[in-house]
């Protein structure tokens, strides 16, 4: 095909992508899909961002190190009934939802929407959660758990954090947002519980639509993973706790149980991408490395790890590249042991700043960790045979931190990016893993 056809083709994608994007009803065949080049989706800064470097790159010894998730997503364009699971990993970033759930529409909009993934309990841990959900509870009195707390008040689920009631009676309103959340509605729901917590029943306007099926299997490191299966597609699934031994009329005492409860992932029963975003405030490579942690993250079943984590390293004040590479790769080796068939993308953080006095004035400056961050985990990557996205260089490299503030993308921490600033980030990973996916599979 000649470079000038395939630059009509580029165009005729630009068009479709962008009718997508923002709110289109049109979807993306596997004929209407054609290539795929740096133009599909526009951005609002190109005089910030470094274009050479917004693909996804690939360590020197294979270009194969996403053959599976590219061949997944071969079948979806082929209108095959399979699913592509994905975790994404990450620190407060994540947590936001803003960053990873921009790449999560886009990737649903291009391959298909399998359901919103995991949601954890986040305001009942008494932190901030994305803006396409809700779990609430009656129950005012949760002791709240996280992957960061030295001494963890609870065990820790998948989604990094737990939560844990000593209530005798337990409810949860699991909600999709009306207007956040629109295209999420779900009618299955899997709950993952501490193996003995008190199982919960639907109840109220859930009990005639949904049916329970509770685990009597305990999964690897002490859950359970109950399933509600419903007869309609619902935004909506209110659940209670029951006491009552399995089979039986007998009501277990309460001290019997420790209530603790992990989070649930939301699924619609059709075929696409399967997006599980997990982000914990304040996490680091060091808290995910954990014996319990990732065999519990395995029963998502991620074929494809995307982890972006390194802001909060850059913040020690002693910060070693030789103690931070010996870190990300002793997470890697426990990823790798219990998940030797993931394919694994490492991003690096943006650019940011730090406070600092000067002249007894506390003052903003420049954060040149996060370059030295960023120089480890592209080294990283390669030594250890996995693909890197390099976010730090793609979004303008040294001193781009000031430029994006410019901008008012950033938020007044100088940290944390604005609703504006973390969807653009998602948008270029989107269009770093469309290029490469383009590059690599022949259309």
């Amino acid at each position: 095909m000649g470079m000038k056809r395939k630059n009509n083709l580029f165009s005729i994608l630009l068009a479709s992508l962008y009718i997508i994007c923002i709110g289109g009803s049109t979807s993306l065949s596997a004929q209407s899909l054609l290539t795929f080049e740096k133009d599909t989706l526009p951005l609002p800064l190109p005089g910030m961002l470094v274009e050479r470097r917004d693909t996804l790159q690939f360590p020197d010894t294979t270009t194969d190190a996403l053959r599976h998730t590219f061949a997944l997503l071969d079948s979806l364009r082929a209108g095959k009934d399979t699913i592509l699971t994905i975790v994404h990993l990450g620190d407060s970033h994540i947590q936001a939802g803003y960053y990873s759930g921009k790449t999560m529409r886009l990737l649903h909009a291009t391959f298909g929407n399998a359901g919103r993934g995991f949601i954890a309990p986040l305001k009942l841990n008494r932190t901030n959660e994305p803006a396409d959900y809700f779990i609430r509870s009656t129950v005012r009195e949760w002791t709240a758990g996280r992957i960061t707390q030295h001494r963890k008040r609870t065990n820790i689920g998948m989604g990094g954090i737990g939560i844990r009631s000593l209530s005798p009676s337990i409810n949860l309103r699991i909600r999709i947002a009306p207007k956040n959340g629109a295209g999420y509605s779900f009618n299955e729901a899997i709950l993952y519980r501490k193996g003995n917590a008190m199982p919960m029943l639907p109840t109220d306007e859930s009990k005639p639509i949904a049916e329970a099926f509770l685990s009597d299997t305990l999964l690897p490191r002490d859950v359970r993973a109950d399933t509600f299966r419903l007869s309609r597609q619902t935004d909506t699934l209110l659940l209670h706790s029951t006491r009552r031994k399995q089979g039986t009329n007998t009501l277990l005492p309460a001290s019997s149980f420790n209530n603790t409860y992990f989070g649930l992932s939301l699924t619609n029963g059709n075929p696409g991408v399967l997006y599980h975003s997990i982000g914990v405030n304040g996490a680091m490579y060091v808290n995910y490395t954990d014996e319990d942690y990732v065999p519990r993250l395995v029963l998502l079943r991620p074929q494809l790890l995307i982890i972006s984590l390194g802001t909060n390293e850059s913040f020690g004040r002693r910060f070693s590249e030789t103690e931070f590479s010996s870190q990300v790769k002793h997470f890697l080796a426990i990823v790798r042991r219990e998940m030797p068939q993931v394919e694994i993308i490492l991003t690096t953080p943006p650019e940011c700043y730090r406070r600092t006095y000067v002249n007894k004035k506390r003052v903003f400056v420049r954060n040149d960790n996060t370059e030295r961050i960023a120089a480890v985990l592209r080294q990283v990557a390669r030594e250890e045979g996995i693909v890197c996205w390099d976010l730090f260089t793609a979004t303008g490299g040294k001193n781009s931190s000031r430029k994006w503030l410019n901008q008012r993308l950033m938020a007044r921490d100088r940290i944390h990016f604005t609703q504006r600033g973390y969807e653009d980030q998602g948008i270029l990973l989107y269009r770093a893993f469309m290029k490469t996916y383009s590059k690599y599979k022949s259309f």
